[in-house]
């Protein structure tokens, strides 16, 4: 099963794609992960992507589609993968529809983890992360004992400038301009499967898991 995973920062996308590894034994690809190996091989691709990314650059449309080509041809992927962070625009989807059809497959849904500004705000903002070892936390749903100190190492605690409110609402209408047409294109071609995710993780990972059921059931 081939699936694409859409939704904005703090949708839970990443946690999603990590309990449907788990379940169907598909890898989860994000772009990211694709960027950081590639980065490692000293491959001309590599070295592309690293160019672009050196410079400051956005990686274009067909260097991506190309280390995701490569990615997808391994073995682990032969009974399909969970995309998570690519296609971000129709130009991209358009390139995900030649790459599959290339490897004779096809896309067999587009989950939209659809969740309000203010929960992926509330997700977000409560971020905290520590210099010293890089332990996580959320001062809500995961929160240190003291909310300045690591509860590990007793490094200082500090939230990243990408989770900062303005922040966040910046990058969430960014998102919004982004997708909006590959919602609905999604939409039109009935591969679209929205997901309530603005619950706990557990409620949205089951919706999850009926929604995929009745996808192989061919419902």
């Amino acid at each position: 099963m081939i699936l694409v995973l859409l939704g904005p920062p703090g949708a839970g996308k990443g946690t999603q794609a990590n309990r449907i590894t788990a379940d169907y034994g598909t890898p989860h690809i994000s772009t990211g992960d694709l960027f950081r190996d590639a980065l490692k091989e000293n491959s001309e691709l590599g070295q592309s992507v690293k160019g672009y990314l050196e410079s400051g650059q956005l990686v274009p449309d067909e260097v991506t589609t190309a280390v995701l080509a490569k990615r997808m041809a391994h073995p682990d992927c032969a009974k399909g993968a969970t995309l998570d962070g690519f296609p971000r625009t129709l130009g991209q989807a358009h390139a995900l529809d030649r790459l599959l059809a290339e490897q004779d497959r096809n896309l067999d849904a587009v989950l939209y983890f659809d969740v309000t500004d203010e929960t992926a705000v509330e997700r977000l903002g409560g971020r905290r992360m520590c210099r010293q070892c890089g332990a996580n936390y959320h001062l809500k749903f995961m929160p240190p004992r003291d909310p300045e100190t690591c509860d590990q190492c007793g490094g200082e605690l500090y939230q990243r400038a990408d989770d900062c409110r303005e922040t966040i609402r910046r990058r969430l209408k960014v998102y919004a301009e982004q997708t909006e047409a590959l919602v609905g294109e999604y939409q039109r071609r009935g591969l679209l499967k929205r997901i309530d995710a603005n619950g706990a993780p557990n409620d949205v990972a089951a919706a999850v898991a009926e929604t995929l059921r009745s996808i192989a059931a061919g419902d």
